[in-house]
């Protein structure tokens, strides 16, 4: 599965985010992964989440992106679950297309790992590709 909060600035997609993050570490029963490139959700999200500052490895672009993931879980097949906190700018790109190419990936990952995906975009809803609305 994979869920994508989406709206402009000041839309209130990290507070959904936080509300669903700290949910899934409630009830769960895998291990619970959150991406984001900084800290900024360090003091809001439950100390059971593994919080991942992005930065500190250097990546940049989906592909690495994608490695990125694909390591995490061959080093812990319990996650069930990977929260990627605008996910534009793990990417690096803010263009629909591209968030939409890597939901597809997600969603291929997802269910051949049992896995599902959070994450949020600032892409305004009302014009999205009608391949991205699928994940709103």
């Amino acid at each position: 599965m994979v869920k994508v909060y989406s709206g402009l600035s000041g839309s209130g997609k990290t507070k959904q985010m936080i509300q669903t993050i700290n949910d899934a570490a409630l009830n769960e029963s895998g291990s619970v992964v959150c991406i984001e490139k900084g800290n900024k959700l360090t003091y809001d999200i439950n100390y059971k989440v593994r919080l991942i500052d992005y930065r500190e490895y250097k990546l940049e672009g989906a592909e690495a992106l994608k490695a990125f993931i694909s390591g995490l879980h061959a080093g812990n097949f319990d996650i069930t679950h990977i929260f990627l906190k605008s996910v534009h700018r793990l990417l690096g790109t803010d263009k629909a297309e591209a968030i939409t190419a890597f939901c597809d990936w997600c969603e291929g990952f997802g269910s051949a790992n049992s896995v599902s995906f959070t994450m949020s975009a600032p892409i305004d809803p009302e014009h999205a590709p009608e391949s991205l609305r699928k994940y709103f």
